[in-house]
């Protein structure tokens, strides 16, 4: 393809996906489809010879797109969020252009320096200290996902410990993390060779709105050292996926330096919040943690994927992760003047993701995309609101960030029955096809997750929504 093709299919693409958005909610926000509905559809082998980009564009309109789940709906509010815009958007394109696979300094400087000062940028809007920038012995890295980020600790933590205490005792290593962190915690010490048993995640409750208790954590790792285990790693989070609760990170963090534990801070929701004053509390005691991690490309208008993850001592990254093969050596690298993110990292090969960031930053600018954060909280509010006014339902905990927690009343209070008819709430909301939500269970509750972070949601989307919770549930409960 020549420069001229390019900019005819390259028209003709920006085209299609502009007409998409123009029309995002004439689709159904939740695909419809059955389990394997496309083989019906696609040839069972690729074609001999090329077919044009029309026709492969008809095929997505007709084909593909019934097969979507819009996540840039603004009837969206499952899980959290995965923004995409503008700027977003032409800075994924500006990367998938350049191409470039930069894994060293010197497979492409500008990416690798992009990625520093970009890092160094997003850690001072968010207050970060000192010893995570990259001035001093720790700094920031771009990984994929969240997932990857507590494992690249988790790998760092695990081998200062074995330094410290022998190799042969990975056996008795132990992770703490409360019962409501994310599941890539677990994945993350089944890959460290971590005992599932010794991955410790401590019960919460709602007396304290599901946050990890110091008073428990302490506990737990007083019996472990009775019984000759040993703690080596806490993670905790500010904004857990079932309810965004915020654990408390000045007296986990204490707990970690009395313990010697790695000290892991999963932001990955609720991170991009905290570049408003306002909200800047959640992350108090951040500065004694030895690595903090966000996800931009979950509520902080940057395409999918760009995890930002910030250490304070890169020298335990690199220590666990790095390789020297012949056919990477260059005299930048082994003169120890530049950094090489495939030592900061699980995979070898890495996109341009700073250039997206990069762009979203300059393009919309802080005051912007903190007015962006606020909307959508203030959104969740007045949902919040709706809810608690209805007397059928009830707020299961506080709307902290974005989202809201809830269900609808049993007549009786049979918690099993309560949970079916929630239940069937979900499924009754999510098959009009005009909002998607999703669920958790909490105390053994189930309950139904309704979060505000689509770009495009406004306040007509949220009053139409509790609209469609109304006339389902009168329907529900009807019958």
């Amino acid at each position: 393809m020549d420069a001229e093709q390019l900019r005819e299919n390259a028209h003709k693409m920006v085209d299609f996906i502009a007409d998409y958005y123009k029309n995002l909610e004439t689709f159904p926000v939740l695909s419809q489809v059955e389990p394997g509905y496309l083989s019906k559809l696609l040839p069972d082998s690729a074609p001999n010879h090329p077919e044009s980009l029309e026709n492969v564009l008809a095929d997505v309109q007709s084909k593909i797109i019934p097969g979507v789940t819009h996540w840039q709906s603004p009837g969206y509010f499952a899980y959290f969020p995965s923004n995409s815009s503008t700027a977003g958007f032409l800075g994924e394109m500006l990367s998938a252009g350049f191409n470039i696979i930069g894994f060293s300094w010197v497979t492409s400087p500008a990416a690798t320096e992009l990625e520093v000062i970009v890092l160094d940028w997003l850690a001072k809007m968010l207050k970060l200290p000192e010893h995570l920038l990259s001035s001093g012995q720790g700094g920031g890295v771009i990984q994929g996902t969240a997932s990857e980020a507590i494992l690249v600790a988790l790998l760092a933590a695990r081998d200062k410990a074995l330094k410290k205490v022998g190799k042969t005792s990975l056996p008795q290593l132990v992770a703490y993390a409360s019962d409501q962190a994310h599941a890539s915690m677990q994945k993350a010490c089944q890959i460290a060779g971590i005992h599932p048993e010794n991955c410790r995640l401590v019960k919460t409750d709602s007396s304290i709105n599901y946050a990890l208790s110091p008073n428990l954590l302490r506990e737990a790792i007083s019996e472990d050292i009775a019984a000759g285990l040993i703690p080596f790693f806490l993670s905790s989070t500010v904004g857990t996926t079932s309810s965004t609760a915020v654990d408390p990170l000045s007296a986990l963090g204490k707990i970690a330096k009395d313990n010697e534990l790695w000290f892991h801070i999963d932001a990955a929701y609720a991170g991009s919040a905290c570049i408003c004053p306002e909200y800047r509390q959640h992350l108090d005691g951040v500065e004694e943690a030895d690595s903090f991690n966000m996800n931009t490309h979950k509520w902080f208008l940057t395409n999918f994927d760009c995890s930002p993850l910030w250490v304070k001592d890169r020298s335990a990254l690199i220590q666990s992760l790095s390789t020297k093969p012949e056919y990477l050596k260059n005299r930048a690298s082994e003169a120890n003047m530049v950094l090489d993110f495939k030592d900061w990292q699980i995979p070898l090969g890495r996109r341009f993701r700073s250039l997206k960031l990069w762009m979203v930053l300059r393009l919309y600018g802080l005051e912007n995309l903190q007015c962006y954060i606020r909307n959508h909280i203030k959104l969740a509010k007045q949902f919040e609101e709706l809810v608690a006014a209805d007397s059928r339902f009830e707020i299961v905990v506080p709307c902290v960030f974005a989202l809201v927690c809830f269900r609808l009343l049993p007549a009786h209070n049979d918690q099993d029955f309560g949970n079916k008819l929630n239940q069937d709430l979900l499924d009754s909301v999510n098959s009009t096809g005009k909002i998607f939500i999703s669920h958790t269970v909490l105390s053994g509750k189930y309950i139904l997750r309704f979060v505000v972070g689509a770009p495009l949601t406004e306040e007509n989307h949220i009053i139409s929504a509790w609209e469609i919770f109304q006339d389902q549930a009168t329907l529900l409960k009807s019958n």
